[in-house]
């Protein structure tokens, strides 16, 4: 079994796996106490950088009314899914299906920072009033003209030293906006506000500790004076929690844990002698959704912690893999629902839930829709977290080891990826040589390599999906690709060390198969699939779509790809310098209306890494990026030709000179992968039991393999020897 492992993690050097979750509540997990002092003294704004290139002409952001954030996105885009019910719809039509084949480039911005292998281009900007506000991976925060993508000023933020605990490489999803501030929640776990019209650092609150395993990179959320985050963090055993803050001050409102204390309301669904009401885990990784009128605000938590390890943690394990909807005013519990028990497998819902308002039967339901990792959209009335089509329990494989669930839900409707390995698949996928065991969703693993689908990767992933409620579609991006788990008691990995990433077992991808990705329509009213695209790499970006008839989405080679809404045909794509891994977004300008997409690259997408927007509209002048010329784009005077690495490096090398070059390369392409001197880190094998020689290694990391990325084209013949010298300190560490 260890040679299993052995042999799997030396061909996957780097694996792109994807974790992406989120964080829920409990009943009674609240606290009225703040966490620590917001930080406005000198020395801590002296840590920050703000520099401002143009004077702001704009008006500022007012502190938006309900029927201001409920309202569909058409000036303005101002909150992370366009409104405060996470749709990302816009109603502009002035772009449609007869005319969307002229979009053309109409300006082009180079953010400067973000690019390094480490981070990840996820970002949605937000606009309002013509200025566009923006983030990289590397938290650096930009405001620009929306109309020509100048950089009006530029935040760059002192990211904690040591910085370690990151799972799945560097990133931010986008930041909040409302009452003239910019709020960002940063990798070390801090929230912190901006001024609107500066980039001024105005407050800072810390709102968990980094070292224990918490960061923040989903957008927050600006609602009734208040901003809402939850927290990251599920791999390393922590207490996942959404907690509100007073948006003029930072100062801590309430504070809801998704993990039930000992007494609590769920805590019978854990063993009663277990610490999982502080290490179970239960993450937020994306931006929640508000309905003023009932006074919920709604969101999906992500695994447990352990992972894949359920033997010590018998019971449902609530309320990790839930929809929870609380009470936006005071954190209370107002409902959940469970999308996966007990779950072993990774397949915690990390897609931002959607609300949307549809008759079915001859009456206007409420309804909350979330994209799981299993396949499934789970559709559900948000006035009570009761199926608004069918949700059915039934009997699933068992092992008593794992001590799993009799019974998962399975909604009524179709699943848009596949869950189960077919014969076919086996003859076609696989290769000849495989020798382990295959088995559909939900069949538990022990000791020996079970592969399955949907795999960590979902399914959907974080990427957000979209309601158009003109089609009455809902559209989903979906992963289809093998995952091979195995449990192993004696592993270091079922220990828990504070700070540590605690899996409990082992999994990574299947060796020279295929991954494959979905586009989907969705029937809101029938769970039915109307139209699907099939891609030959995972689906890893996000979703717009527009009153036009048209879907927008990013693709890992580059392409932004415009659909008919109605019928899923192509009808544009325009192909950029980096992997098109973020959702793209509307607005319109003085009676223009644009698309724009952050074009910056994924780590655990393995695509081509980038730093720039790409707008476009029907009036724009660049057909393609060779008629794009050099002194068109826009460049950042603070960050044009710098690494922007923000944080000290993590780890030490013993092995000279070249060896210290090769630790700095490492953590900035393989880190987020593998972890601080490589033990085995976010999702990628451990390299100290890899037995590759030097000439592998270096035909490894050129030509990659697997899910992991070549990188020939990113790094030289000087910087991959100088990184094989570092790895070889890795993998010699006990001789």
């Amino acid at each position: 079994m260890r040679k299993w492992l052995i042999i799997t993690g030396t061909i996957l050097f780097i694996l792109v796996g994807c974790r992406n979750q989120d964080e829920t509540k409990d009943e009674g997990q609240k606290e009225e106490t703040p966490t620590e002092e917001t930080e406005n003294d000198s020395d801590k704004k002296d840590a920050h950088s703000s520099v401002q290139h143009m004077d702001y002409k704009a008006e500022v952001a007012p502190d938006f009314s309900a029927e201001e954030l409920t309202k569909d996105p058409a000036g303005n885009w101002v909150t992370n899914g366009g409104n405060i019910y996470n749709g990302r719809y816009s109603p502009l039509e002035k772009i449609d299906t007869s005319n969307v084949k002229n979009l053309k480039v109409e300006w082009v911005t180079s953010l400067g920072s973000g690019s390094e292998f480490k981070y990840s281009g996820e970002a949605t900007p937000l606009v309002y009033d013509g200025v566009m506000f923006t983030i990289t991976g590397a938290n650096v925060v930009q405001a620009l003209d929306a109309k020509t993508g100048e950089i009006i000023w530029e935040y760059t933020p002192q990211i904690a030293d040591g910085l370690d605990t990151v799972c799945c490489g560097w990133t931010s999803r986008g930041v909040a906006l409302g009452n003239g501030l910019v709020f960002v929640g940063l990798l070390d776990a801090r929230l912190i506000a901006l001024d609107q019209k500066t980039g001024e650092l105005v407050w800072e609150t810390q709102v968990a500790e980094w070292e224990k395993g918490y960061t923040i990179t989903s957008a927050p959320l600006f609602y009734d004076g208040k901003v809402y985050t939850g927290i990251a963090g599920g791999e390393y055993g922590i207490r996942g929690f959404l907690a509100a803050y007073d948006a003029e001050m930072g100062r801590e409102l309430w504070r809801t844990y998704t993990l039930p204390a000992p007494g609590e309301e769920g805590s019978e669904t854990w063993p009663e002698d277990s610490n999982s009401a502080i290490t179970g885990g239960a993450p937020i990784w994306q931006t929640p959704a508000v309905d003023p009128e009932l006074g919920m605000i709604y969101f999906a938590t992500g695994n447990t912690s352990p992972d894949l390890d359920g033997s010590n943690r018998e019971g449902d394990n609530l309320y990790s893999d839930s929809v929870l909807a609380l009470d936006a005013d005071t954190g209370d519990y107002q409902w959940h629902f469970q999308e996966v028990h007990h779950d072993i497998w990774d397949m915690d819902p990390a897609n931002p839930v959607v609300l949307f308002d549809v008759e079915m039967d001859g009456q206007m339901k409420k309804g909350i829709a979330q994209a799981g990792k299993t396949g499934w959209v789970y559709i559900l009335d948000r006035t009570n977290g009761e199926p608004l089509i069918g949700i059915e329990e039934k009997p699933v494989p068992q092992d008593d080891r794992q001590k799993t669930s009799p019974t998962q839900p399975f909604p009524i409707g179709d699943n848009f990826v596949p869950q189960s390995i077919s014969e076919e698949d086996i003859k076609n996928d696989l290769p000849e040589d495989f020798e382990g065991k295959v088995g559909d969703m939900f069949t538990p693993f022990w000791d020996e390599p079970m592969t399955i689908k949907p795999s960590p990767q979902g399914g959907a992933n974080w990427p957000p999906s979209a309601y158009n409620p003109n089609t009455e579609m809902f559209y989903v991006l979906g992963n289809d690709n093998y995952f091979a788990y195995a449990h192993y008691a004696e592993d270091e990995a079922n220990k828990f060390v504070e700070g540590k990433e605690w899996i409990g077992s082992i999994w990574q991808p299947v060796e020279n198969t295929p991954s494959r990705g979905t586009v989907t329509a969705i029937d809101i009213k029938t769970n039915k699939i109307v139209w699907q695209k099939n891609w030959d790499s995972i689906a890893y970006s996000g979703i717009l779509t527009t009153k036009g008839n048209l879907v927008f989405t990013g693709h890992n080679d580059g392409r932004i790809i415009a659909y008919d809404a109605t019928t899923g045909d192509q009808v544009w794509e325009f192909m950029t310098d980096a992997g098109a891994n973020a959702p793209p977004i509307t607005y319109e300008v003085d009676g223009k209306q644009y698309i724009s997409i952050f074009s910056a690259g994924n780590t655990l997408a393995g695509s081509k890494h980038g730093d720039k927007i790409y707008t476009f509209s029907l009036e724009g002048e660049y057909a393609s990026l060779e008629d794009i010329p050099e002194d068109a784009i826009n460049t950042s005077p603070v960050h044009k030709d710098t690494d922007n690495d923000n944080s000290e490096g993590v780890t030490e090398s013993d092995g000279g000179e070249v060896a210290e070059q090769g630790l700095k390369l490492y953590e900035n392409n393989c880190l987020a992968c593998h972890g601080a001197e490589g033990v085995g880190g976010h999702n990628g094998p451990n390299i100290e039991n890899a037995t590759l020689s030097d000439e592998e290694l270096v035909e490894q990391i050129k030509k990659g393999g697997g899910s992991m990325p070549k990188f020939e084209d990113i790094l030289s013949e000087e910087e991959i020897n100088a990184l094989v010298e570092y790895l070889k300190t890795l993998m010699n560490k006990d001789e």
